[in-house]
């Protein structure tokens, strides 16, 4: 029955039924940034049109990660598990087995060390004949060479063995992937090529320097940035494996314009990111899972700020931005900016609520700031102390109520407590107790004088003072369970917060928002960014649903702070009701985005190399 469906899913697309399909990426089998995100959520979905035995992933060999994320095979009597042990046979390490995933897909792993000794002979045969020049002392270079290198070998075997005769289509992720795509051309493998490219790396650089990236885009000399920043080598890879593929694809229609001034070839179509939506079966556990995580969260503001000073935590809401640490083109400068001025207008409306935005992102850290782990310490023995105490004075009442006689009246709870107890509750509370402001960062930084969110914070001096209505915790590092602040993971922490601000200057597609919104969760992002620009483009009355974009093209610094401090502050006069409401048409407009509707542009670009 499945395969009949695979079969009829195939035929629909307009694909050859025999069709088999290999999945580049250097993120299978290896966590390192938004890549991982799509190729892991993306597997179920294809499995489900390809099956298991036309359907394979290549990446990197790193035992670290293969460790926790890979399963080795028993049976090698596959045409890529023989494949697999002749090129063993000639020194390469290479593994063959499943990922560790939902729909456990096969996977080819090549360890690029395994190879370091013909780098050499690479460097030299990718200079003479596609003018790529490797530089001998980048190791992340070296090892995507040598990785090239040995998914070629694996190709030309599978091409000669005569995989190949039957339709195979090879998809490549990113320029890390990408250096396979001219062998194959000139050697005329019988091999269908698709590149797809999520972000370029020069324009990521010529965007975190030039504050108009976008306006000079059709001026920029390619070749002439490249060495000013130094990435020649890697833009060469990435035009070499535009120019090759027989199907070059993007992320977004932003990030297009971009390859075809960097790249110089325009994407023959855009392949917008999904997710594997996991839907509740009945609305009120999106709500349910909000409040249980909402109160981690407060346990940890608890302990940062209460030592200090309190709040009422019922009129209390998180807000929060992540993602790589570039302060324009996350738009982190901006967000500081609208929450300076959301600040004052709460003050001077007098609204009675208070925002705590947490800055999730990764800069160099020496610890934990131990003032803080101090305070979570100190206010963990408060409790304690207060579960003893409720203890005592449970079984005191009980046996006071039901052994006396006469009328029922009703005791002196302190009378119940003991002299003991009620002196160490005072001494770790006065312990705890501080008259300083809260922590603005959570860790101790390596360079706290360059940090630009720190400047700007001092500079506005949005410090955490009494009398701000907008509070920060600036955490440099990720969020996981085994962090001892929060001890729960990134997708548990933002369904306990009330709002994502993601409005970035330059972002290829942007998974944050999209997240948040599989989450249940409103965000705001900007038309700078590749998923909010297709919102704008594809979804009907969008802000309704939780998605709200803020327009930054062509426009003042000034406007657009003021644009976003201004849905900011529409946002806290929102009723509970309302926020409850809202949450509800996210996680319904999510569905938008599963990869169940969105792998249909993936259908589009292997119907089109079958056809080239």
């Amino acid at each position: 029955m499945a395969t009949s469906k695979r079969k009829k899913a195939k035929q629909d697309i307009g694909i050859p039924e025999n069709t088999f399909l290999f999945e580049s990426a250097w993120e299978v089998c290896n966590q390192v940034g938004g890549i991982y995100t799509v190729i892991r959520s993306k597997v179920p979905s294809v499995i489900e049109k390809w099956g298991k035995d036309n359907y394979c992933l290549i990446g990197p060999y790193f035992q670290d990660q293969a460790d926790a994320h890979f399963d080795a095979a028993t049976d090698y009597s596959t045409p890529i598990g023989k494949a697999v042990l002749t090129l063993q046979e000639r020194g390469f390490d290479i593994h063959y087995g499943q990922w560790i995933i939902s729909g456990r897909p096969n996977v080819v792993l090549f360890n690029p060390y395994s190879v370091f000794d013909k780098l050499g002979e690479i460097r030299n045969n990718l200079w003479e004949n596609y003018h790529i020049s490797i530089p001998e002392n980048d190791d992340l270079l070296n090892q995507v060479t040598a990785f090239g290198y040995q998914v070629l070998e694996f190709f030309h075997y599978l091409n000669h063995s005569g995989f190949c005769d039957n339709s195979v289509i090879a998809h490549f992720h990113e320029w890390m992937a990408g250096l396979p795509i001219p062998g194959i051309r000139k050697n005329n493998l019988k091999i269908k090529t698709v590149f797809t490219t999520h972000a370029t790396l020069l324009g990521r650089y010529l965007a975190m320097n030039d504050p108009e990236f976008y306006d000079h885009l059709p001026f920029y000399n390619w070749e002439d940035e490249a060495n000013r920043f130094n990435v020649k080598p890697i833009a060469e890879i990435e035009r070499a494996s535009a120019h090759g593929s027989h199907v070059f694809t993007t992320v977004s229609e932003i990030t297009g314009l971009e390859c075809t001034h960097l790249l110089g070839r325009t994407p023959d179509l855009l392949l917008p990111n999904g997710l594997n939506i996991v839907r509740y079966e009945a609305l009120h556990q999106i709500q349910n899972q909000h409040v249980q995580i909402k109160e981690q969260i407060n346990n940890f503001v608890r302990g940062h700020f209460f030592q200090s000073y309190s709040f009422d935590l019922d009129k209390t809401l998180y807000f929060f931005t992540s993602g790589r640490y570039e302060y324009q083109n996350k738009g982190y400068d901006l967000t500081l900016e609208a929450l300076a001025r959301l600040n004052y207008k709460m003050q001077q409306a007098d609204i009675d609520m208070t925002i705590v935005t947490f800055f999730i992102t990764r800069q160099p850290f020496y610890s934990f700031n131990p003032e803080v782990l101090q305070s979570k310490a100190q206010i963990e023995d408060v409790r304690l102390v207060c579960e003893e105490i409720k203890e005592q004075v449970g079984k005191r009442l009980y046996n006071h109520i039901v052994s006396a006689d006469g009328p029922y009246e009703f005791p002196d709870l302190r009378e119940m407590v003991d002299d003991y107890l009620r002196l160490k509750l005072r001494r770790n509370i006065q312990s705890w107790k501080t008259h300083q402001l809260p922590k603005i960062v959570t860790h101790t930084l390596k360079d706290d004088k360059k940090d630009d969110i720190l400047n700007f914070l001092r500079t506005s001096n949005l410090v955490n003072n009494r009398h701000d209505k907008v509070k920060i915790v600036y955490h440099p590092d990720f969020i996981s369970t085994a962090n001892p602040l929060f001890k729960m993971d990134y997708t548990q922490f933002v369904r306990g917060c009330h709002l994502g601000i993601f409005p970035s200057m330059y972002e290829p597609w942007g998974y944050t928002p999209l997240e948040c919104l599989a989450s249940g969760l409103p965000s705001i992002t900007s038309d700078m960014a590749g998923f909010g620009d297709y919102v704008v483009n594809e979804i009907d009355d969008y802000e309704e649903k939780g998605m709200y974009i803020i327009k930054r093209r062509q426009r003042d610094f000034g406007e657009t702070a003021e644009d976003l401090a201004n849905i900011m502050f529409e946002f806290v006069k929102y009723s509970r009701r309302d926020r409850i409401a809202l949450r509800y048409k996210c996680e319904e407009s999510s569905l938008h985005f599963d990869w169940s509707n969105l792998g249909r542009y993936y259908d589009d670009a292997y119907r089109m190399v079958v056809e080239r």
